[in-house]
Formats: structure tokens, C-alpha cells, sequence
């Protein structure tokens, strides 16, 4: 899995950081691409991106506060324009099939596909044999959600090595092997596949947080995460207006973090108030959490296969 930051301001953009856009790519999957959030000009960034409109298939909004939402008419024509025509599911709060709606007859325009749009609330809004997103509800100034990214298990490895030793070269049995099937060998022995095979890989858990006041059940909605990516719009002096408008602070989610075991954090949706801070920002955090990162416009963090590490850059 990519994850490409194509927004980590709050608010409003500014010169170093634009509003919220983050797009999952899914390198194993012919790099399907998932966009959560499009805040205004969340195409214009990817325009900078090796994405591409035409592959991501799913939009996740995780409220309907502008900097999250005033980019999606724009970047839906576009999608459009360069020839899409696979329907594209847009999951979102109540509202967000009103807003590309009325954005879309107004200005007259066309699209070349279907977009079916999933009203979210708490619980599995898709699943399918490779992955799973759950949802749950956030404590901002309107209704604000958390995605859940739960892969499904892969199969274990083959015992080469021990397979050779049998005297058992590749081949299609090899398929039959991993299968789990009883295979009966050259010289009238019977192995069960089982026996030489590892354990299953663990899937991957990403969470991806929209705006939010910290919250106690997320410690338990990110519990053993690979990666969460939170906001984090303040630093610990502007808690009491974090709290007024229904943000989190940055130590505040590194504490999250460190209490739901978390292997890594990413902070985004940054306030422009600390332009230039990022050192500072980096430093306080670590602190608490030291498997923290705060987000910068077109990082692209990489979280390897089946296991708790990843890079940025």
C-alpha cells in the first residue's frame, strides 16, 4: 500500500500546504486507488502524482466541512474528461449525494459513468475477499467519521527447502501443496499439505481519521494498527481552542497512539499557523509517541507486506 498526501493543511490552503486530500494506492491490486477527502484543488495536486482520476474507484468523505469536500465537482468532470467510464462509489455523511448533485446540474455537467453514492454510518460500509472498511463516528462540530482499512489474511509460504528435501521440485504440485490437499508422492508416500506450509500472514489495519476532539473509543478503533493517520491541526498550547472547534492536538494523538499500540502514526491537517515548524512539531510529538511523522504535501508513505514497518518520503 502508497499512501500519497495530497493535502495536509487545515482549513484553508496556503502556500506550503493545501486542504485535505490523501489517496491508498493498491500496488498489489493493479494499483486500485482510493481517495479519501478532496478538498479544493485536490486535482490540481495530482497532477504532480504518479495517480491517475481514471483508477480510483472509491471516494471515502469524512465529513462535509469544505476543506474535505469543495474539491469533489471538480475532480469528478475531470475523471470524466479523460474517459472513464467505470462507475466510481462515493461513501460519505448524509449530504454529500445532495452536494455533487446540485454541483453537477447547476453547472450543467455531463459525466461518462455511474457514481453510486454509500450513506455512511457505524459499522462495514465494504468488504470484499481482499479487504474490508469499517466506520466509526467522531466528536467534531458535525457529523465526522474514521475509516477502518482491515486486509484479509494471506495464505502462509511454502516450505521450499523442506519440499526439495523430499525430493518435491516446482511444479503443479507445489499448487496442490499449498492448498492444503493430501498428495500422494513418486515413491507411494503421503504428505498433507498443511505440514508445509507457514502460518498465515495477519493482514494490514490502517486507520484513517477525519476531524476530530480526541476520543477514547478510537483507542480501541486503531488497537494494533500498522499505521493511523489522524489529524493533529494544534500544538499542545491551543488545546482549549482545539476543543472548541472540534480538533485534536498533536500530543493528544501521540498519546492516542502510544495507548491503541499503534505501529506507526501520521499526522495531517496541519494549522498554516506553523509554517516552518515542522522541526518543532516533529520533536514535540516524538516525544511522547517516537513512531510519530507529521505529513507534508506529496509524501508518500509506503507500508510494506505483512509487516509492522514502512517509509516516507
Amino acid at each position: 500500500m502508497e499512501f500519497h498526501f495530497l493535502g495536509t493543511g487545515s482549513g484553508v490552503p496556503s502556500t506550503t500546504r493545501n486542504v485535505s486530500g490523501l489517496v491508498v494506492r493498491f500496488l498489489q491490486k493493479k494499483s486500485t486507488q482510493w481517495l479519501f477527502d478532496c478538498g479544493e484543488a485536490t486535482q490540481h495536486q495530482i497532477l504532480q502524482t504518479p495517480i491517475t482520476l481514471t483508477k480510483i474507484d472509491r471516494i471515502f468523505i469524512s465529513h462535509l466541512h469544505g476543506d474535505h469536500l469543495f474539491g469533489l465537482p471538480g475532480l469528478l468532470c475531470s475523471r470524466s474528461a479523460q474517459g472513464a467510464k467505470t462507475a466510481l462509489t462515493v461513501y460519505g455523511p448524509k449530504g454529500v449525494e445532495e452536494f455533487i448533485q446540485s454541483s453537477l446540474t447547476i453547472s450543467k455537467s455531463f459525466l461518462s459513468y455511474d457514481i453510486d453514492f454509500v450513506e455512511i454510518s457505524e459499522g462495514v460500509i465494504f468488504e470484499d475477499d481482499s479487504i474490508k472498511v469499517e466506520v466509526t463516528e467522531l466528536d467534531h462540530v458535525m457529523p465526522s467519521y474514521a475509516f477502518k482499512l482491515i486486509e484479509a489474511d494471506q495464505p502462509g509460504s511454502l516450505m521450499v527447502d523442506q519440499l526439495k528435501s523430499l525430493g518435491i521440485e516446482p511444479g503443479p504440485i507445489y499448487q496442490k501443496i499449498k492448498r492444503g490437499e493430501r498428495v500422494q508422492l513418486p515413491d507411494g508416500q503421503m504428505i498433507i499439505g498443511t505440514d508445509y506450509v507457514t502460518e498465515k500472514k495477519q493482514g494490514r489495519v490502517v486507520v484513517i481519521a477525519g476531524d476530530t476532539r480526541p476520543m477514547e473509543k478510537m483507542v480501541t478503533f486503531a488497537d494494533s494498527a500498522h499505521l493511523l493517520i489522524h489529524e493533529g491541526t494544534f500544538r499542545h498550547d491551543k488545546k482549549e481552542h482545539a476543543e472548541q472547534f472540534g480538533h485534536s492536538t498533536i500530543t493528544e494523538v501521540a498519546e492516542l497512539a502510544k495507548r491503541a499500540n499503534v505501529s506507526q502514526l501520521i499526522l495531517t491537517h496541519i494549522s498554516s499557523r506553523y509554517a516552518g515548524e515542522e522541526e518543532e512539531l516533529s520533536k514535540e510529538v516524538q516525544m511522547i509517541f517516537a513512531h510519530s511523522i507529521i505529513a507534508h504535501d506529496f509524501m508518500v508513505y509506503r507500508l510494506m507486506n505483512n509487516v509492522q514497518l514502512g517509509c516516507a518520503k
